[in-house]
């Protein structure tokens, strides 16, 4: 067996005709197309904000609505996941809702039950990682891929509870600032009114998700939209007919405000932002930077932490991860007594030379038995 290493030199050659790898583009797209996805939205905002109506309206169907109430003692999440299909794309869509989010007279841990929830889906997936025998091909990804964030459209700037609950999950998930039920604020104030907001995210340190610009299909769009944020978005699950369509409406007795009409309200830019555009930027940004976080500060509090007495572990997660590698080592065991058993002779020979005038490191290894 031999094995050639060579630096980062390479020398383009042509081909005398056609190969096939030219269809891998092609066999990446069936393949994923064959897999389910799997997307979980958060939406955090005050009770009658009108968070389950945006979501009918975003995906174009009715979702259990869970029950609102404002006597809530503490801040309840409820997840439901849905199935949804549109061509030959299968979507396992999951929503977490915030009840009774800023309701309580005390609000100072308001974000507690959010950041514990969001935290126990990153535990989960890291859990199934350390598995001996990982199965996450097939594991239903339950973290948290985009935070909406609901603000209240009365008043003149963000709440206390907003700047804190943000300030406190800007680190473990992508947030998405939305201002609800926009077509309450006349439209002379509007911009004033996401000016405000942005310059107090800013001011207090906060990230939110920025649409990414590195792709140069979607980058002067998502460039345009990123100016546009907050999003002034209305919902409605009220459908009339206007010409030969049916359209979503809120109509008051002043007049009507259509939902996909782009004069009225942001909620055309915040779908084709979030769901057609970059849906697929949002599950990638969770894993590699929200989870990896997540992962690393983990795992490094698990390395570093001290044994209790007895060499007992401090903890049942550090305790799991320990009983892996024991596991790990007496299969290693086990194998090599296996090996010896049946006098299996094992010798390995390694040579190291240099190929003339070309950095080549090659190593021979050879297998006798």
């Amino acid at each position: 067996m031999i094995f050639l290493w060579q630096d980062d030199d390479y020398r383009a050659l042509s081909l005398s005709g056609r190969v096939g790898f030219s269809s891998l583009p092609d066999q990446l797209v069936k393949k994923s197309v064959s897999q389910t996805f799997y997307f979980s939205i958060l939406c955090i905002g005050e009770t009658g904000i009108g968070k389950s109506t945006l979501l009918n309206s975003l995906f174009n169907t009715s979702f259990d609505d869970p029950v609102s109430t404002h006597f809530l003692p503490q801040v309840k999440l409820t997840a439901q996941t849905y199935e949804l299909q549109e061509s030959c794309v299968l979507l396992k869509l999951t929503i977490v809702n915030t009840m009774g989010f800023g309701d309580q007279i005390n609000k100072e841990d308001s974000y507690q039950p959010i950041v514990d929830y969001i935290d126990a889906q990153f535990e989960a997936c890291l859990r199934e990682e350390l598995k001996i025998k990982s199965s996450l091909f097939n594991y239903h990804d339950s973290r948290i891929h985009v935070c909406l964030y609901f603000i209240s459209p009365v008043g003149h700037s963000l709440k206390s509870l907003d700047l804190v609950t943000m300030k406190k999950l800007d680190s473990k998930v992508n947030i998405i600032p939305i201002i609800g039920k926009a077509d309450s604020i006349a439209k002379s104030e509007l911009q004033n009114f996401k000016n405000k907001i942005m310059f107090e995210l800013d001011s207090n340190d906060i990230q939110i998700y920025q649409f990414p610009t590195d792709d140069e299909i979607v980058s002067e769009r998502n460039a345009i939209m990123n100016e546009h944020m907050p999003f002034a978005v209305v919902g409605s699950n009220k459908k009339v007919q206007i010409g030969n369509k049916m359209v979503r409406v809120c109509q008051y007795r002043w007049g009507t405000v259509e939902v996909e009409n782009e004069n009225h309200c942001d909620f055309v830019k915040l779908r084709e932002m979030l769901i057609c555009t970059n849906m697929e930027d949002l599950r990638e940004q969770t894993h590699a930077r929200h989870y990896e976080l997540y992962r690393r500060c983990k795992l490094e509090e698990m390395i570093h932490r001290d044994m209790g007495p007895g060499y007992e572990p401090v903890s049942s997660f550090h305790g799991e991860v320990c009983g892996i590698i024991w596991t790990l080592l007496l299969k290693t065991y086990k194998l090599v007594v296996f090996l010896q058993s049946f006098s299996f002779i094992i010798y390995l020979g390694i040579k190291f030379f240099v190929l003339d005038n070309v950095n080549f490191l090659q190593v021979h290894a050879l297998y006798a038995f």
